[in-house]
């Protein structure tokens, strides 16, 4: 019967790595008989303990502790089994209603843009086509639309305020989604109609549906034309053809609007409310489309941070990427929140005077600048 030995062909043995070589009683291995000679078939192996032998005092308290441990180990694990059947048992009345109540907690704090420990929670995707059908149904969009004026900013009572987003999808669309989600922001994207197929999702579908997920999606013409100097029908076609493509590859509704370089008169305003779309403008400029650096965007947007601001800026612009880390740490400085649009007039509507009298209701005296 074959039996094993350690050899010294390996040197790694003197490491407690060696090999293990089967010789045959009375017959090694070629190589071994040539190197050790054919004594070593005759090793015998050493032999066993018999299993009954007595192990010693030492023996014997080591086993006595490990069947102390087996015992404390079982009780503990019969106390929680115990435990257990008690929660399931008394906890069931109201184990949903706490789950539930735990649900909307986490939503709110989602939709507020941070959380109660000055973490960040993560923004949920599911319901994002529900929430835009919903604040497009809410009594505040509504009379917003019927005045058929466009908004400048929100009614300053609150402590919200509204980042905005023009002229994507573009190279940095995934870039700003993943800062927003990281920290917890809400935006509005008003979305060029050209651009929705440029930029994929993982899924291969348009990026449009992940910006629904941080926020708010807008209508901002399908070629980013002046509006003003197109023909009423060409003007309402640019319109038009946008919310439908948008409303396709977002998977909701639609009803924000903004003319290209905040271009609007009379005919713009009336095919807007004829169209059901609420026109949003903005009361402070980042200035980037004029090409201001991130310092610089920095500055504009910071100075305008306070409730009820609705802020202008481009998410194909590198810099005002750059620029998002330190408006997001202002916000929080001032105890500010970012929202969406459609949240921040729901919350802090305008009232009819104030939307009546344009900018000046908002603090932008001399038109807006050629953003947008």
């Amino acid at each position: 019967m074959g039996w094993r030995v350690w050899t010294k062909k390996n040197p790694a043995q003197t490491r407690g790595t060696g090999s293990l070589a089967r010789l045959h009683r009375g017959r090694g291995p070629p190589a071994a008989d040539d190197r050790y000679g054919g004594a070593m078939g005759a090793i015998e192996p050493p032999p066993r303990r018999a299993g009954g032998t007595d192990p010693g005092p030492a023996g014997r308290a080591r086993q006595a502790r490990i069947r102390r441990g087996r015992g404390a180990l079982a009780l503990v694990l019969a106390a929680g089994v115990l435990l257990a059947v008690a929660l399931v048992g008394g906890g069931s009345t109201h184990g949903h209603a706490h789950s539930t109540g735990a649900a909307r907690a986490t939503h709110a704090a989602a939709a507020s843009g941070g959380s109660a420990r000055g973490g960040h929670v993560p923004i949920a995707s599911g319901s994002a086509a529900g929430s835009a059908e919903e604040s497009a149904q809410a009594p505040e969009i509504r009379r917003l639309i019927g005045l058929g004026r466009p908004i400048y900013c929100a009614a300053r009572r609150g402590n919200e305020v509204a980042l905005t987003f023009d002229d994507g999808p573009g190279p940095y669309t995934r870039l700003v989604i993943a800062k927003l989600r990281k920290h917890g922001i809400r935006a509005t994207f008003f979305v060029v109609g050209r651009n929705i197929q440029l930029v994929k999702d993982p899924r291969g579908s348009s990026i449009v549906r992940d910006e629904r997920t941080v926020g708010a999606l807008g209508d901002h013409t399908f070629t980013h034309p002046l509006l003003t100097s197109l023909a009423p029908v060409e003007a309402e076609r640019e319109i038009v053809r946008t919310r439908a493509a948008l409303v396709r590859a977002s998977g909701g509704a639609v009803f924000l609007f903004r003319p290209p370089y905040g271009a609007h008169d009379a005919r713009i305003d009336s095919v807007a409310r004829a169209h059901g779309l609420l026109e949003i403008l903005w009361n402070v400029d980042s200035a980037d489309s004029l090409g201001a650096n991130y310092a610089a965007i920095e500055r504009n947007v910071i100075a305008g941070l306070r409730g009820g601001s609705i802020i202008l800026m481009h998410e194909n612009h590198g810099q005002t990427v750059r620029a998002l880390l330190a408006i997001f740490a202002a916000l929080q400085r001032k105890h500010l929140r970012a929202v969406s649009v459609p949240q921040l007039l729901r919350d802090d509507p305008p009232s009819v005077a104030q939307v009546r009298s344009g900018g000046a209701g908002c603090g932008v005296s001399g038109g807006l600048r050629s953003g947008g």
